[in-house]
Parts: C-alpha cells; sequence; structure tokens
C-alpha cells in the first residue's frame, strides 16, 4: 500500500460529548499546592486555584464537616471551571454532588427537600464486608450444550493456585456469568460464592507469549497463592440518598433507575442515620464526606438559605461550594441587600473564593486548548483575531466560534480554520453588546417595546438588577 494510501486509525477507548469544561483535567497543582500557569486545562487564576487545592486537600482529610465556601467574581473568570477541577482532583471516590441555584424551584418537591436530597448525595458511605470467594487461574473450562437445543447446560472448571489445583462443576447461573465475562483457559478470575458473581481479573504471566489471545488492554496478573477459597473483605461506597431512596420505596433501589424519588420523610432518614452511626462504631462503615456544588447561588431564596445555614451545623454535612457572579443585590424573597445576594449570617460562615478577569495572553490559551479539546486546526492570524474577540466581547461568546468556524472550514474542505473563516462567523452570529445596540436602534420596529410608550413618548427603563 502507497504512503498515500495509509488508512488513519484513532483508537476509541471512550465516546464522550464535548462539554463546555471537558478540557479540565483538574486543577493543575504541583506537590506542594503552587498552581502551574498552564496545566490540566486550567490556565490562570493562580491564588484561586491555590485555595482550591487547600480545600481539596481539607475534603480528602475528611475531618471537618460543614464548611461552606464561596467562589466569587465577574461573568467568565472561570468560576464554575475551578469547581469541575476539583471534581476531577478528588476522584471518583468522593461524592461530588453539582446543582444550579435554580433547580430547587420544583413543583414535585418542596425546596428544601430538593437541598436535603443534594447534600445526602454528598455523603458517601464505605460499608465493609467479609464473604467467602474462589480466586485461582483457570486451566479449563469445558461447557456442555443439550444436542436439542433446548434444557439447562452443564459445564466444568479446573482452578489452580500455585499449591492447589480443584475441579468444580458449574450450574446454568455461573455458565452465564463465565459466557457474558468471555472466561478462556489463561484467566485469573474470582467468583463470589454467596452471589455467584465472576470478576475477572485479567491474564496470567504464563500465558504472556499467547499473542493471539491477547489485546492492547490485556492486564496479566500473577497466579495467586495458597488456598483457592477464602475470606476476603469488599468493600461498597454508597451515598446516603441512595440508602434513603432504598429504604423509603416499595420498589426498592429500582427507584434510582426510574429518576421517582419524591419526598423522603425525616423519620426514614433519622433511622438510617442512627443505623449508619452504629456501622462506623462496629467498623462496619465509614462516612466519606463529599463536596455539594450549587452554581449561580444568587438563584436561592432566604428559605433556602436559612435551611443551608441550619444543615451547615450538622456533623453529617458535607462541604458546601457555591459560586455567584452577582455584586452587591437583593436578597431573593426579601427587600434587603446585601454582596452576592447572600444573607450577611451565611456570609459570615464562608470563606470566599475571588477569580479575577483574564489576561489577553490568558484568553489566548484558553482558546488554543478549547482548539484541541475540539479537534480544531486554526492558523496563528485566526487565533488572534479570536482571542482580541474574546477580549472585546466575552471568552464563552468567542469559545462557541471555535465549533462554527471549524464548520464553515469543513464546508470548504479545509484543513485549517482561517481568518476569513472566523470574520464571517463573526458577522453571521452576534454577541451581546452588538444585539443590544441594534435593538437600541430599531426599537420601534419591535413588538411589546416598554421603551416607547403608546403614546410615543419616551418612558424610563428599569435595568435587570445585577449589581451596585
Amino acid at each position: 500500500m502507497a504512503d498515500g494510501d495509509k488508512l488513519e486509525v484513532r483508537e476509541i477507548t471512550r465516546i464522550e460529548r464535548i462539554g463546555a469544561h471537558s478540557h479540565i483535567r483538574g486543577l493543575g497543582l504541583d506537590d506542594v499546592l503552587e498552581a502551574r500557569n498552564i496545566s490540566q486545562g486550567m490556565v490562570g487564576q493562580k491564588d484561586a486555584r491555590k485555595a482550591a487545592g487547600i480545600i481539596v486537600q481539607m475534603v480528602r482529610e475528611g475531618k471537618i464537616a460543614g464548611r461552606c465556601v464561596l467562589i466569587a467574581g465577574e461573568p467568565s473568570t472561570g468560576k464554575t471551571a475551578i469547581a469541575v477541577g476539583m471534581a476531577q482532583a478528588l476522584g471518583l471516590e468522593t461524592p461530588f454532588t453539582s446543582m444550579s441555584g435554580s433547580e430547587i424551584y420544583s413543583l414535585e418537591m418542596s425546596k428544601t427537600e430538593a437541598l436535603s436530597q443534594s447534600l445526602r448525595k454528598s455523603i458517601g458511605v464505605r460499608i465493609k464486608e467479609e464473604t467467602e470467594i474462589i480466586e485461582g487461574e483457570v486451566v479449563e473450562i469445558q461447557i456442555d450444550r443439550p444436542t436439542s437445543g433446548t434444557g439447562q447446560k452443564v459445564g466444568k472448571v479446573t482452578l489452580k493456585t500455585t499449591e492447589m489445583e480443584t475441579n468444580y462443576d458449574l450450574g446454568n447461573k455461573i455458565i452465564e456469568c463465565f459466557m457474558n465475562a468471555k472466561i478462556q483457559a489463561g484467566d485469573i478470575i474470582t467468583i463470589d460464592k454467596a452471589s455467584g458473581k465472576v470478576n475477572k481479573l485479567g491474564r496470567s504471566f504464563t500465558r504472556a507469549r499467547d499473542y493471539d489471545a491477547t489485546g492492547i488492554q490485556t492486564r496479566f496478573v500473577q497466579c495467586p497463592e495458597g488456598e483457592l477459597q477464602k475470606r476476603k473483605e469488599v468493600v461498597h461506597t454508597v451515598t446516603l440518598h441512595e440508602i434513603d431512596v432504598i429504604n423509603s420505596r416499595t420498589h426498592g433501589f429500582l427507584a434510582l433507575f426510574s429518576g421517582d424519588t419524591g419526598e423522603i420523610k425525616q423519620e426514614v432518614r433519622d433511622q438510617i442515620n442512627n443505623k449508619v452511626a452504629e456501622w462506623r462504631e462496629e467498623g462496619k462503615a465509614e462516612i466519606i464526606p463529599g463536596v455539594l456544588f450549587i452554581d449561580e447561588a444568587h438563584m436561592l431564596d432566604v428559605e433556602c438559605f436559612s435551611f443551608l445555614n441550619r444543615a451547615l451545623e450538622s456533623d453529617m454535612a458535607p462541604v458546601v461550594i457555591m459560586a455567584t457572579n452577582r455584586g452587591i443585590t437583593r436578597i431573593r424573597g426579601t427587600d434587603y441587600k446585601s454582596p452576592h445576594g447572600i444573607p450577611i449570617d451565611l456570609l459570615d460562615r464562608m470563606i470566599i473564593i475571588r477569580t479575577v478577569a483574564y489576561l489577553e495572553k490568558e484568553f489566548k490559551e484558553i482558546l488554543k486548548i478549547r482548539c484541541e479539546e475540539e479537534d480544531c486546526q486554526m492558523s496563528a492570524d485566526g487565533l488572534t483575531v479570536l482571542t482580541r474577540i474574546a477580549t472585546e466581547t466575552s471568552l464563552r461568546y468567542a469559545i462557541q466560534l471555535i465549533t462554527t468556524a471549524n464548520l464553515l472550514a469543513k464546508r470548504r474542505r479545509a484543513t485549517e480554520v482561517t481568518i476569513e473563516d472566523v470574520k464571517k462567523v463573526y458577522t453571521l452570529f452576534l454577541d451581546e453588546s452588538r444585539s443590544s445596540r441594534i435593538l437600541k436602534e430599531y426599537q420601534d420596529e419591535y413588538l411589546f417595546n416598554d421603551a416607547v410608550s403608546a403614546t410615543g413618548s419616551n418612558t424610563k427603563v428599569t435595568p435587570m438588577e445585577v449589581s451596585e
């Protein structure tokens, strides 16, 4: 095959949709919690990222409950990005619940119930239990199917360790598990005697030369030592909310998949808290305090703030992180004004992280990272113009232009987005300031225009309250 005819082979391990913050892999900190200038998808905001790194360490230690953190700054300064970076830094073991302040306004449940469920989703319980398992290397597996095609299958398997070898008869349920897991000779497996669950640990090192039976992601492990049957500690991690749902619904854990959680009685939660406390005393369970992130926290009203103020005093409370871009504004549900639209007594409980506006060179680095994330090849001139657009309008608007400019380039079968593509989409899609300017110029031609009264005289327009 000629060089020009080579096929491009791309390894696909996981298919994900590209989101606004899908390029973020962590907070970009070194071992001493100092922020690198560009790392793990994060750019700039060194002080805010360092402060967030300290919060992450506090969450990992799990000794302090009920702390509240506020990330405050102007729009498009990376507040949500820092929260996503914290979630990535904490890993999958630590519960991280993300919600918007407007999500609590629902007809299905009260505001305080929605907050209660979010708080309990952010508290994990690591439950430990001992179970009997069979662990060994598959020497031979034989499954006989009925000649008629119907009826139960019959099978035998030979397992071994470094010290012993034993034959086992397989029931129909175990045979199905073996077939689903594609177990074959040379695999290291475990079988849970209580549930019959079969888990493939990997391939034996003695089969490392069997190139035809291995793939790129094959994991090789040592043959187990000792006896085949042994007792092993198994750890399950669930959230308090999942335990609540299982114990409050007739359908049990199926309610988790249907989403029909509804309101949960406080008596159920009290019983679960007492049971978890017993497990902790017996050493069967361990509490994992997580993080509840509330974006657009100014959308919460005074009732929600009062509830959170009380909930944070509990020893079962997670670390609550809020984000807002509001200045001194009205507290929702009252006529009083307060910094960030949050009551003073709750602000007094918070530690506040401030984000600052990005510099032009930081805009350029962020746009470059987004181009890589969206698989967009952009020319140097195009990136320079896009950076200038981000500086004069907003970073969010400039990021939206990346995808549209890339589509234009693909339409003309170009491999690179040029400055002409960027200018074209800039004229096709308006930003907020240009749209507002057009509205002021042609406001008489729009329906239901409040700027002009019925008699034609100008009336005073009250702007949306943002900050003072």
